[in-house]
This record gives structure tokens, C-alpha cells and sequence, in this order.
């Protein structure tokens, strides 16, 4: 398909109530939902382009491509826009049967009044993800759990001011233990340190991705340069 042919298809979404639209996507054979994504103009030509399922992160504050990390793509059979022209609906072949993060088939695996949980994951999904990537969803799951049940959940109930007064408490005994120089308690504070600063992160819904995007970009320059152009 040619680029101009693409932009013109592309033009027929009402990109003017929002410049991320739904994008649902269904299993072309079943019917089934699989997941509820977003899209921007460029995540819809890659798309129509590649026939390859594109989406906009809004977490990470990128496309991405479903499945660049494990390997789980969406071949596009087909799209439709709904009557508002505000909506896309991909039916989609998903290759690796998962299309949720979890390992399951659909990301609504579980019912809304029950919290039941109707499906087990299909696959091993922990051994595609960085350890980051793997806490931080963990995290974001646990936030509407049971606060009895759940370390932190019970931090979400008691609110920010908890939240981060447990980073500068994880972050002094990080420091004392590099005082002490004390190996294995460094190592163990560091950990406790990365795992509440996640749990302040995910508190305020920015994906850890989008930290390591900014260290690549200050990678190759240097520190004095950073700040310096920080200030500007």
C-alpha cells in the first residue's frame, strides 16, 4: 500500500477529539477480546503498513509494537472504525496465544464484582520481561487487592505520604550500608530501594521504561553538559 494511500485511510479517523484513540483488538476466528489498546496517527500507519499490530503506550510514552519483547505479535486481518469514527477495531490472528502480559489469552480474565478470575495463563510469560518490567506489573496488579493480604496494597491504602517516606527510609539504609561497606547489606538495601521506588512509581503511573528512555538519552554526555542544558 502506497504512503499517500495509508494517510488518506488514516485521515478518516476524527483524530480532532483525541489524538489517542481505543484500539480494540479481537481474535478474527473466535470473536473473542483480546486486549484494549491505543492508537495514535503513526501507531495506525505502522499498522495498515505492516499488517502487524501497532499500538501508543501511554505508560511508556511510545509505540510499540505488540510483542517486541515476547514475541506474542497480532497479525491484522482486517480493521473497522465504529460509527463515531473515534474507535478502531482490529480482528487480529495472535500468534503465541497470549495477548495479555500475564501469560492469558485476553486481558479480561477477571470479573468486576467477584474478582474472580476465570482463566489460568496460558504460558510462562517471567521469563520475556526484565526484572524491572516484571515487578512493576506485579505492583500494578496488587494495587486493588486485599491490603491484609498484600505489602503493597496496604501501602496504597495509607496513601503517598507512607509511599514515600518508605524511598528516603530504604534510601538512608542503602547509604549507611555503603557507609559500612558492608556487601551483602548493600546488595539487599539496593533491592529494597529499587522495589519502593517501583511502588512510587507505579502511585503515579509512570512505567519504569520511561526512565530508562531518559538515561539513554543522557547516555554518550556528559554530566556537566545535562545540567547545563536541564536549566535552559
Amino acid at each position: 500500500m502506497e504512503i499517500s494511500d495509508i494517510r488518506q485511510i488514516v485521515n478518516r479517523v476524527d483524530w480532532k477529539k483525541n489524538p489517542l484513540i481505543p484500539a480494540i483488538a479481537q481474535d478474527y476466528k473466535s470473536g473473542k477480546v483480546l486486549m484494549l489498546a491505543y492508537m495514535d496517527r503513526v501507531a495506525l500507519e505502522l499498522t495498515l503498513s505492516t499488517k502487524i499490530a501497532h499500538y501508543f503506550s501511554r505508560s511508556r510514552q511510545r509505540i510499540w509494537k505488540k510483542g517486541e519483547t515476547s514475541g506474542n505479535i497480532q497479525k491484522v486481518k482486517d480493521i473497522f472504525i465504529d460509527c463515531d469514527d473515534d474507535t478502531i477495531l482490529l480482528q487480529v490472528e495472535q500468534i503465541g496465544g497470549a495477548a495479555c502480559h500475564t501469560g492469558r489469552e485476553s486481558c479480561f480474565f477477571t470479573k468486576l464484582e467477584s474478582a474472580t478470575i476465570i482463566s489460568d495463563p496460558i504460558e510462562n510469560s517471567t521469563d520475556k520481561y526484565s526484572i524491572t518490567d516484571k515487578l512493576y506489573h506485579a505492583i500494578q496488579e496488587r494495587k486493588n487487592a486485599d491490603p491484609n493480604k498484600s505489602y503493597v496494597a496496604s501501602l496504597y491504602k495509607k496513601g503517598e505520604n507512607t509511599i514515600l517516606k518508605k524511598v528516603v527510609e530504604e534510601a538512608g539504609e542503602f547509604c549507611f550500608a555503603l557507609k559500612d561497606k558492608d556487601e551483602k547489606e548493600i546488595i539487599y538495601e539496593c533491592a529494597d530501594l529499587v522495589f519502593h521506588t517501583l511502588v512510587a512509581l507505579s502511585y503515579s503511573n509512570i512505567n519504569p521504561e520511561r526512565i530508562k528512555n531518559e538515561l539513554s538519552k543522557r547516555f554518550g554526555k556528559s554530566g556537566i553538559e545535562e545540567k547545563q542544558n536541564r536549566t535552559k
